[in-house]
């Protein structure tokens, strides 16, 4: 029996080169990256993390420090649908959503790498293994970004082996955001895929006014338009407003898109393996989505979730960010001609600059 021997979590916060800003979370300076390194009793090690936007990484450090270490002490780390169950119940009562599945993500995500180091393989071989070819586009924080910026940053991406892009919406006027999708859409050329994201920034009426002034632009998607909690809303933005809709980020549990896809309120689910329970939890979505005869989409964390979609036969597109982490990460992502390339190496492969993110530590 693989027993746990400790569970070691790091809080660290990771400069920008620039602020960020879009439609409804503020300025962003930093990224708060936590992590968790978990070693059983052959000395074995699975590494895990989460993030955030700048807030709240204090509390899924305790939650990994002063909980789940104590709660899986000694335990099996190959029982892993047992221990997020152990875990989701034991903590639900001060918990069920918010830091404390951030927390459990970043530990499920450490026992998954464990397990596919102790089997001798890549991640997405070990969950089932499909095609470790997956499509992928560039996203970015650019909603106020000049247009000739936009452009400028665009071609950077299509540079860098990116043939599919997503872009930021939600400016004060609707004009603005249709005249920046038109100059997005010219400068690009018909079919190129093009997603926007609107970060929550709307009410579903507002949605649907913005769904129909932006068909004309062949867009993938529009991702977000409302509230995550707005189930209903989303259902008649899809119904009304004539775009195909990504929505998934900011939902928490396997039960939160059951809810949001039996209501057809999503066109692509969209999990984060960082925040929705990690691995366990995003395979039980996309295999949810596939059962609806949806495709599933990503949000975050790519070095790991491209093994989650290159498992999954329903893959659509992984969204490409590294919110600053290159610099602390061995291998970047790799990237062909528009498809994200899963490692063959053993586990997910993401080897973290220790000594050079203590110079980043919280």
């Amino acid at each position: 029996m693989p027993a746990i021997r400790s569970v070691q979590p790091g809080y660290y916060r990771i400069p920008l080169p620039t602020a960020l800003t879009d439609s409804t979370h503020g300025v962003m300076r930093d990224f708060e990256l936590l992590t968790v390194r978990v070693t059983d009793a052959d000395g074995a090690e699975g590494v895990g993390y989460s993030y955030t936007v700048g807030r709240n990484g204090g509390a899924i450090h305790d939650i990994l420090a002063r909980e789940i270490a104590e709660l899986v002490a000694g335990q099996d780390a190959d029982r892993i649908e047992f221990l997020w169950n152990k875990l989701w119940w034991e903590l639900h009562y001060g918990g069920r959503g918010g830091p404390t599945v951030l927390a459990l993500s970043a530990f499920d995500m450490a026992l998954w790498d464990l397990k596919a180091k102790r089997a001798g393989q890549p991640l997405w071989k070990l969950l089932g293994g499909n095609d470790p070819k997956v499509p992928c586009y560039a996203g970015g924080i650019d909603l106020y970004l000049p247009l000739d910026d936009l452009l400028k940053q665009t071609e950077g991406n299509l540079a860098k082996g990116f043939r599919a892009i997503k872009m930021k919406v939600g400016r004060k006027l609707l004009s603005e955001d249709v005249e920046r999708i038109a100059a997005m859409r010219r400068h690009l050329g018909d079919g190129f895929p093009l997603m926007v994201d609107a970060n929550m920034k709307w009410t579903a009426d507002e949605a649907i006014r913005a769904a129909r002034a932006f068909q004309p632009y062949d867009l993938t998607w529009l991702e977000e338009p409302i509230s995550p909690d707005d189930v209903a809303g989303h259902a008649r933005v899809v119904r009304e407003g004539g775009l195909p809709i990504a929505a998934g980020e900011n939902l928490r549990t396997l039960w939160e898109f059951r809810h949001l896809i039996a209501s057809g309120g999503v066109t692509y689910p969209e999990p984060d393996v960082t925040n929705c329970g990690g691995i366990t939890s995003f395979m039980k979505i996309a295999h949810l989505a596939e059962a609806f005869n949806l495709p599933v989409t990503s949000h975050g964390a790519h070095d790991v979730t491209v093994h989650l979609l290159a498992a999954a036969p329903n893959r659509s597109f992984l969204e490409a960010h590294g919110f600053g982490l290159e610099r602390f990460i061995a291998r970047p992502l790799q990237i062909e001609e528009g498809f994200a390339i899963a490692p063959d190496d053993p586990g997910h492969g993401i080897e973290f600059d220790w000594q050079g993110l203590e110079t980043v530590r919280a």
